[in-house]
């Protein structure tokens, strides 16, 4: 088998029929849905079909991951599609030669960022892969120096949510696409191209001038000598930072506010 034909683009619209049917087929999860941000690839030699691949949404939330990176529970929502899941990954029946399978996963991983960035405008800093060890042991992602950081709990995703028990906990596996990706994540605050907007309130101008309004009712503990702002606009500018997801002083970018800290 010569590998250097291998190739790995992604699928054309007019090839999703034929990608679905084969994932119904040979994957044993079956096919995926495509929602939200969502690149399905498809890995060719000679143009013929020699492996599939899907990589979606990020799972909302994984104990392990989450510790693992670092990050505060109010930024990961708005920072999860800044990680991709590596959801589906098929070696078409003939086509079992050693070495295509992680040929292949390295070659869609030079791509993936760049066409995420041309797809969905945003790049792309983490993937993550969950594994059944009832069926695998990772062997690929391993060999491909993926990290293993534990299993998940074993809740699966549903429309309601997640499941009220725990069935199978799954190995994960994660990729960092960039060397400083763990450090990002984690960040207070994020810049371009990694600030992907504020997650918005959802409060109409009256209640939000009522923040000011309940904080005029608090005593102010603080000297008279040398304080410059009014304890009802620190406190209502604080809230506001707070419920935006904001934490610490650098953060809150108030500690100018604040020359007699409370």
């Amino acid at each position: 088998m010569n590998l250097h034909t291998l190739q790995v683009r992604i699928v054309r619209p007019d090839e999703a029929e034929r990608y679905q049917a084969l994932m119904q087929a040979h994957h044993y999860l079956g096919s995926l849905a495509k929602i939200g941000e969502n690149l399905w690839y498809v890995a060719t030699i000679l143009d013929e079909w020699v492996a599939l691949l899907s990589f979606s949404s990020a799972a909302l939330k994984c104990a392990v991951r989450d510790r693992w990176i670092g990050w505060n529970f109010r930024h990961q929502y708005s920072r999860l599609n800044l990680l991709t899941n590596n959801s589906r990954f098929l070696i078409l029946p003939e086509w079992h030669y050693p070495n295509l399978a992680s040929k292949t996963l390295s070659l869609c991983l030079k791509r993936l960022s760049g066409d995420w960035l041309a797809a969905f405008g945003h790049p792309l800093l983490l993937v993550e892969t969950f594994v059944d060890p009832a069926r695998f042991q990772g062997t690929l992602y391993k060999a491909a120096n993926w990290l293993y950081l534990g299993d998940s709990q074993g809740f699966s995703r549903t429309r309601q949510g997640y499941s009220a028990t725990a069935t199978a906990p799954k190995m994960l596996f994660v990729i960092a696409l960039q060397a400083d990706a763990r450090t990002v994540l984690s960040r207070p605050l994020l810049e371009s191209p990694y600030q992907l907007g504020a997650p918005k309130l959802m409060l109409s101008a009256e209640k939000m001038h009522s923040l000011y309004d309940y904080f005029t009712g608090i005593p102010d503990p603080r000297r008279a000598q040398g304080r410059r702002h009014s304890l009802p606009t620190v406190l209502a500018i604080s809230a506001a930072a707070v419920l935006c997801g904001m934490q610490g002083y650098k953060a809150l970018g108030i500690r100018k506010l604040l020359k007699h800290p409370i």
